[in-house]
């Protein structure tokens, strides 16, 4: 396992519905906290009500030391800090920054399932340039999906067609 470095993120596994609360708190202690969410919209009867919800309810991200998580494990909501045991095991910068990067560009995110194989692709023009995922969908709208691996978790992001290109490209294989 890597060494852990003190600016790493980490993923809090938090109490149903205390995701925001969870985050608030943190930030009131001076942690670094990304409560990532998106907006839906539901029908009650004659009215439409629009709803802001976490993409990975029951998780909240925070950057922290490791060594000292008394702190955010102390926090009320919080239940643990995901990892190998009582290891913290930091979530992957690169896929942090994709979704961090569609946040910022104000992409239109909703959850997605977690697909552990598909074609990684990268985004290299555009206002989501840099941005890593997995091509699951062509057609009417090419969609991309951003995983969390840690958290086994994933977005969705719709894409225009003519910007990706393979992050690894596939060797062909002769047949014979």
């Amino acid at each position: 396992m890597e060494p852990v470095n003190v600016e790493d993120w980490f993923a809090l596994t938090v109490k149903p519905r205390h995701d925001k609360a969870v985050a608030s708190g943190l930030q009131a202690k001076g942690f670094e906290t990304l409560l990532p969410t998106y907006k839906t919209c539901h029908r009650y009867a004659t009215r439409l009500k629009e709803w802001e919800l976490p993409l990975f309810p029951g998780y909240v991200f925070c950057r922290f030391n490791p060594r000292f998580r008394l702190p955010i494990l102390t926090t009320p909501g919080v239940v643990g800090v995901v990892g190998a045991g009582s290891n913290p095991v930091p979530l992957d910068e690169g896929e942090l920054a994709s979704l961090r990067s569609a946040i910022r560009a104000h992409a239109q995110l909703q959850p997605f399932a977690f697909l552990p194989a598909g074609q990684k692709v990268r985004i290299e023009r555009g206002a989501f340039s840099g941005v890593e995922g997995i091509v699951v969908r062509v057609k009417p709208n090419p969609a991309l999906v951003i995983s969390i691996t840690l958290l086994q978790r994933s977005v969705l992001l719709e894409i225009e067609p003519d910007c990706v290109t393979p992050d690894h490209p596939v060797d062909s294989l002769a047949v014979r």
